[in-house]
């Protein structure tokens, strides 16, 4: 065997239980978080909104299509306005005069029927050239959906103009930043789920525990992301952390300095970790099946990516990703409250493992996994995670042994769905 298969196949061999989960996952266990859609149930502008969805995001198109009911294109209308909104913000053709007082203003196109903006250079630019589909879409929802979008789509746009010319400087502002970009699209949805009566009013109306899950995706992504963004140009980590291991953020990246820049990312974990308990309590509140998997999958992708990160130089050097198999095992087990609370207990001792004795954020680091623990517990029967009959395990490897390149594919095939814990 060449180099590159017996690399794969080590990979395949020390995680058994990853082959298991993608061979049920691509023999159809996908199918039960992820069931498609039928487009020709669906009149042409939803057809075209749909299409629009998941060309600009397959995995987002994967899991709002999972959603029950009416609630799933409102979802969708939700994605493609805030997809809009923010091609706006990230195109960096558009001058500032011109582009904060669309920001400002663009929740006012929704009710514009002929609006549309033709100059992006964007590869979303689709989703503003033909605006007016995706409006009339809007106005085509019940007016408890259309009430919800608009004011969420506002509120962004004020917080994205906000920020166009102002960096993160303190913690403070980090989490205002991750508010308006995440935490009020968790609010969004929040009473969008409320709106459908497939959740209770409480869902909606709890702001804070909403915006957390917004704000633990968003820091995760920003955490992992450190070198992509420097490399682009962006910095969101905040001042007020990175200022205390470094001159500038970008000297985080140079060898000599790499134990300063791992002490600096342990910090902004630990600070991360701080809204689990508030997931765990909004997720334990959810009844209808479809919005508990379109909530939870995220949320446990994102605690096995910041395990991955946690003390880990890989960050300042490329990619820090959780292994496909991994990620198709967290979404086919994170279907209830219990085995949430299993997942995010496993990924947390995996963090307390590995902090180091002479890290400055060691004592609060151990104090939250400790709050965490707490609520993680089991006070029931807890999900089957990782207890796989030994002839499974055995099939598994004899698989990985024989069939590398097969599970080579499997992989590649799985891609567009687990794609939305690293998006």
């Amino acid at each position: 065997m060449s180099a590159a298969p017996m690399e794969l196949l080590k990979k395949w061999l020390g995680h058994p239980e990853d082959i298991y989960n993608l061979l049920r996952f691509k023999m159809g266990g996908y199918r039960a978080v992820m069931p498609r859609i039928d487009p020709d149930s669906l009149g042409r502008g939803l057809r075209t909104c749909y299409r629009y969805l998941n060309q600009t995001s397959r995995s987002f198109a994967a899991v709002i299509q999972a959603l029950d009911g009416e609630l799933r294109h409102a979802v969708c209308i939700f994605y493609l306005v805030l997809r809009a909104l923010d091609t706006i913000e990230d195109d960096m053709t558009i001058s500032l005069d011109v582009k904060v007082p669309m920001l400002h203003e663009f929740h006012s196109y929704l009710y514009q029927p002929e609006w549309k903006y033709m100059e992006s250079k964007e590869k979303d630019r689709q989703v503003l050239e033909d605006f007016p589909t995706i409006s009339m879409e809007f106005r085509n929802l019940s007016k408890v959906y259309q009430d919800v979008i608009s004011d969420i789509c506002h509120k962004m746009g004020v917080g994205m103009a906000e920020f166009l010319e102002k960096k993160v400087d303190s913690q403070h502002e980090w989490d205002k930043y991750c508010h308006y970009v995440a935490g009020l699209v968790g609010i969004g949805l929040s009473r969008l789920f409320s709106a459908s009566e497939l959740e209770d009013p409480v869902v909606g109306q709890d702001t804070e525990l909403a915006n957390s899950m917004g704000l633990f995706l968003q820091k995760t992504n920003i955490i992992r992301d450190y070198l992509e963004d420097q490399l682009e140009g962006r910095e969101f980590w905040p001042r007020e952390v990175w200022s205390r291991y470094a001159k500038k953020l970008s000297d985080l990246a140079k060898p000599e300095n790499i134990d300063m820049a791992v002490q600096c990312l342990n910090e902004l974990i630990t600070n991360a970790l701080h809204h689990v308990p508030d997931v765990l309590t909004y997720l334990s509140r959810l009844k209808n099946q479809s919005v508990f998997n379109f909530c939870a999958i995220p949320q446990v992708m994102a605690i096995a990516t910041l395990a991955a990160c946690y003390n880990n130089k890989q960050v300042f050097r490329g990619v820090v990703k959780i292994r496909k198999g991994q990620a198709v095992t967290l979404m086919m087990d994170a279907t209830n409250i219990q085995a949430v609370k299993a997942i995010m207990y496993q990924y947390v001792e995996e963090i307390y493992q590995k902090i180091p004795s002479t890290d400055p954020s060691s004592n609060k680091t151990q104090q939250v996994i400790a709050s965490i623990r707490a609520m993680s517990l089991p006070g029931g029967p807890m999900a089957s995670r990782h207890h796989y009959s030994p002839i499974y395990l055995s099939c598994a490897m004899l698989l990985a042994a024989l069939s590398w390149q097969y599970l080579s594919t499997i992989s590649k095939a799985t891609e567009e769905y687990v794609q939305a814990g690293e998006n």
